[in-house]
């Protein structure tokens, strides 16, 4: 292995041709078939008449029709000899049948596997529904043909029309006797992809990661049946779908930050869409007694396993019933996609068995406090009891809390953990429940569940409040908390407040994440698992610049340049005039003191948002010593989490556990923070990766 510094440069003995070099190879090969008048790029059309699992099937059948229960060879008291000539006598003689009535086939898809060998070669074509083996002969296809396919790469996509076989080797496979290369690949498919750490390339090249990992491609084609079986189970019961705006101006119908933009035609600025809520709900006013709609909506927040910016949300709302409806509702629909989908209402995530056969457990909140934290929040009468109670369990929140809110927090502290199986949560505090009908028994909870799985909260369903007097007095109480600092408080919405004063009857609604109730049935361990293209943090200006030119460049003039000859980006000039640093400190600390603080370099294992917290980072760190350390920081307004895996960063290890967010950190990430017209800017230090996790910092 030939190294210079501490940068392997070539390794004799596993030798790999340079990247580059073979993309060079590539662009060769297609400008010669070009010049030969052999453009794949020219082909418009191909005629596929079976996908490679259909193939299969087809033989299969066919054989039993025309094999019967004809038995295998038996060679038993055969010497090795006579038992080889016996059982090709019977592979030539079940081939002889089955040839006598070929069955032709015409397929495509990408070459995977190519092994060429003289006169005759193998590959494996990969399409939508599985791959399947092609015998490519030179007598079959002809020589030119043949001597085209041997110069053809891994990735091409070919057209292949033969009929069907069965390999001495027992694989089922197609006998070309016409090829067409399709499209030339012109980039090397990775060897491995599966099994790469950097997950950060899966996500930004999905078309990468669902051509080499055929079980992404399954999550996919399931996500698509799981949203197909929502409808059709929506449609038997009568449900009508429908599309509301996603450029709204009053973003409404969830606890949430939206986006925002400007409409230049009207001149306005507006947000978009974070529930799908109240337009539905407008729908049921005008007399559609049962509507969905399953679409994308955003949300201004964190990036974590289990929340993605943007998603797509299902909203339902069905006129005449209340929650108790909407429960049987959701029951019986986990339970049809649970059949549909995975064949069984027992499902596995993550190792732990869910049973949606069995009824959903129902438990009020207070009641699951009461379970799981040995607390009775329905003899605290007041918030300032309630806030005490918090004060003493180390449950950190806001001075404008209420004791509803505070329901809330020991709810999220003790229960949500503990609710694996199925389990509606019911009866939720007014305070957090701004569109919710009061009970008629207790003014202070509202007619409200939450579905629990796997700790999860799946959907949410509410007996929906009918009442413009009493919604708009709760929508004063959502300004007023904006005015107080909650930046997801809802606003006031009058043409809303005017629909209900026209006169909304009884009705049940319910929202599902559909992201997260595919991670239930796939068995995803993250939410960009299951969304084609999530949300990724840009890849710096000199990729973004790159890409704008790109798409500014006529096709024409398009070429794949490599890496090696792209201009170096320009040094960008950094203008700190208008930048405000802290003044130094004036007091000395002495050396003792100071070299007490065991400054370490450690390396980031995993880093994740602080659930319902909006600047919390949590840290999962090696520091050296073979025991993973957890810091956490606030720093989630400047970074997201999957921008500082695997990076080196400096913290200070001595210092004790603090509790944040109920949560021991133990140390500090070390960051530098500045103003920038009177706002804070701040990076952390990152460190140079060829520092070990533990080296320490003089």
């Amino acid at each position: 292995i030939i190294y210079k510094g501490d940068k392997k440069v070539a390794d004799k003995n596993n030798s790999q041709p340079d990247v580059n070099e073979q993309i060079k190879v590539r662009m060769d090969k297609l400008a010669a078939l070009q010049e030969a008048g052999k453009d794949p790029f020219q082909i418009t059309k191909y005629d596929v008449t079976h996908h490679t699992d259909e193939i299969r099937a087809i033989y299969e059948a066919h054989e039993k029709e025309l094999l019967g229960d004809r038995p295998e060879v038996n060679t038993d008291g055969m010497d090795e000899q006579q038992a080889r000539e016996a059982v090709n006598a019977d592979y030539n003689e079940r081939r002889a049948i089955m040839d006598a009535s070929p069955i032709e086939v015409s397929f495509a898809g990408r070459m995977m596997f190519k092994r060429v060998m003289g006169k005759a070669s193998f590959c494996n074509i990969a399409d939508l529904k599985g791959r399947m083996q092609a015998y490519i002969s030179r007598d079959a296809i002809g020589d030119d043909a043949y001597a085209d396919f041997k110069k053809s790469d891994i990735g091409d996509i070919f057209g292949i029309k033969g009929f069907i076989f069965r390999t001495k080797t027992g694989e089922i496979s197609v006998h070309a006797e016409e090829i067409t290369l399709l499209s030339k690949s012109l980039q090397v498919l990775p060897e491995k992809f599966h099994g790469i750490t950097d997950t950060d390339m899966r996500y930004r090249q999905r078309y990468v990661d669902l051509i080499m990992n055929p079980e992404v491609k399954d999550t996919f084609v399931k996500r698509s049946q799981i949203i197909k079986e929502i409808r059709r189970f929506l449609d038997g019961r009568d449900f009508m779908e429908v599309e509301t705006p996603t450029l709204v101006s009053n973003a409404g119908g969830a606890a949430a930050r939206p986006f925002e933009t400007h409409y230049n035609a009207l001149d306005e600025d507006v947000k978009l869409r974070i529930s799908l809520e109240l337009y539905l709900k407008r729908l049921i006013v005008g007399g559609l007694e049962r509507v969905y709609e399953i679409g994308r909506v955003y949300r201004n927040e964190g990036v974590d396993t289990r929340h993605n910016p943007e998603f797509t949300l299902m909203e339902l709302y069905q006129a005449y019933t209340d929650y108790e409806g909407m429960m049987e509702l959701t029951e019986s629909m986990f339970r049809h996609l649970a059949k549909t989908v995975c064949g069984t209402t027992e499902i596995t995530y993550n190792g732990t068995k869910i049973d949606l056969g069995k009824p959903f457990r129902r438990l009020t909140m207070n009641d699951a406090i009461k379970e799981y934290a040995g607390v009775d929040f329905d003899t605290i009468k007041t918030d300032e009891e309630a806030k005490a109670l918090a004060k003493e369990r180390g449950i950190e929140f806001e001075e404008r809390h209420t004791k509803g809110d505070i329901i809330n927090l020991f709810f999220e502290e003790y229960c949500e953990e503990k609710l694996i199986q199925p389990t509606f949560i019911m009866d939720h505090p007014l305070a957090i429940s701004p569109l919710t009908k009061k009970k008629p028994s207790d003014p202070e909870k509202v007619e409200r569940f939450e579905l629990f799985i796997n700790t999860w909260e799946m959907c949410n369903a509410y007996s929906e409040l009918n009442d413009p007097i009493d919604q708009r007095e709760r929508f004063a109480q959502q300004d007023k908390n904006a005015e107080n600092g909650d930046e997801e408080a809802q606003h006031t919405d009058e043409d809303f407040l005017n629909a209900l004063a026209v006169g909304m009857p009884p009705t049940g609604g319910i929202g599902y994440g559909i992201d997260r109730l595919v991670m239930l049935l796939t068995d995803s361990p993250a939410i960009r698992d299951v969304l084609l293209f999530p949300t990724m943090k840009s890849q710096g200006a000199a990729k973004n610049e790159a890409n704008n030119a790109a798409q500014s460049t006529p096709v024409a003039a398009k070429v794949v340049v490599p890496v090696e000859e792209t201009a170096a980006p320009a040094k960008v000039e950094i203008d700190f005039s208008n930048v405000e640093v802290e003044p130094l400190f004036e007091d000395m600390v002495d050396f003792e003191t100071f070299s007490k603080s065991d400054f370490r370099a450690v390396k980031v294992k995993e880093c994740e948002a602080v659930p319902k917290s909006k600047k919390l980072l949590k840290f999962l760190l090696d520091d050296g010593s073979g025991v993973d350390r957890v810091i956490l920081s606030g720093i989630h307004d400047y970074y997201e989490p999957e921008e500082l895996v695997g990076k080196t960063l400096l913290a200070i290890t001595n210092l004790p556990p603090r509790k944040m967010m109920g949560i021991d950190s133990c140390g500090m990430i070390i960051s530098a923070t500045h103003l920038v017209e009177g706002r804070e800017g701040l990076n952390v230090l990152i460190l140079d990766d060829h520092i070990p996790a533990g080296a320490k910092l003089y």
